[in-house]
């Protein structure tokens, strides 16, 4: 009823996990993972209990493969579970019972686990890691998510549509820097659950992940006389007071020397400037 994809990214600071299926919230049932320990899915007739015992596992230094070997070994239902697991220095290992509904199987390579159950049939997986292959230069979080609509192309879950997730962890890479949760997002319930799960990553992109040096735009005493007029025009106190209220503060330096391009798009659009330099 699942397909997902289990990785490592290349540089070695990065576990995620990306999900879809024909079931709802996807997301609260099959991934986790944790920085500097690895990450899994456990799918098909799910046992949720396989996450926290993978990732103690992995903790003590288990590889991918003996975790795996040691939660079938213990687990009656093992016939019809499915599981992939990536661990801290990228093995990776997957599982599917001999029980679990057809077409259903996984496929590993270095730092990922793709697997699959209730499939249209092999091309889901197929595609899904000729995508994951074939694109090492796109951002982690991003590879993920295209190689799941990969998947989803070729055909994906042979009963339909329903939900899809994308799990990233990264040391500090939470919110303010406190925890390790690099993205977490999910699309519940909805007909393009992946291309859903495309859009809200743009929009986690815009608004929790920091501009980069080419997308800041130094701010002069005429470019802060714009940005005030434009807050103090919209009602609010100050330009720091609309960045707070639209959730930009990860866009506009706190100083207010620089400013990304996009939200100074955004300013010059709702002011009725449109895009000028």
């Amino acid at each position: 009823m699942t397909f997902s994809i289990v990785a490592r990214s290349d540089d070695g600071e990065s576990w995620g996990v990306a999900v879809t299926s024909k079931f709802l919230a996807v997301g609260s049932a099959v991934p986790a993972a944790v920085a500097g320990v690895g990450a899994i899915a456990t799918q098909a007739d799910a046992n949720v209990a396989y996450k926290g015992l993978a990732l103690a596992h992995l903790d003590t230094g288990a590889t991918a493969s003996e975790v795996v070997q040691a939660l079938i070994e213990q687990d009656e239902g093992r016939d019809h579970r499915q599981l992939g697991v990536v661990d801290a220095h990228g093995g990776a290992a997957t599982y599917t019972g001999h029980q679990c509904l057809d077409w259903a199987g996984g496929q590993t390579g270095d730092g990922y686990a793709i697997q699959g159950n209730i499939l249209v049939g092999p091309e889901v997986i197929e595609a899904v890691e000729e995508h994951w292959q074939a694109h090492p230069d796109t951002p982690f979080a991003q590879r993920l998510v295209d190689a799941l609509q990969a998947g989803d192309t070729a055909g994906g879950d042979r009963r339909g549509r329903q939900s899809a997730a994308v799990l990233v962890v990264r040391d500090g890479a939470g919110y303010g820097g406190l925890d390790d949760i690099a993205v977490d997002l999910r699309t519940d319930d909805h007909e393009d659950p992946c291309g859903e799960l495309a859009r809200l990553l743009e929009l986690h992109e815009l608004y929790l992940t920091a501009s980069t040096d080419d997308e800041k735009v130094p701010i002069d005493a005429e470019l802060r006389k714009e940005l005030d007029d434009f807050a103090e025009a919209g009602g609010h106190r100050d330009f720091h007071a609309w960045v707070g209220t639209e959730n930009y503060e990860m866009r506009v330096d706190p100083g207010l020397d620089w400013i990304d391009q996009r939200i100074l798009a955004i300013v010059r659009q709702e002011s009725g400037r449109g895009s000028e330099a």
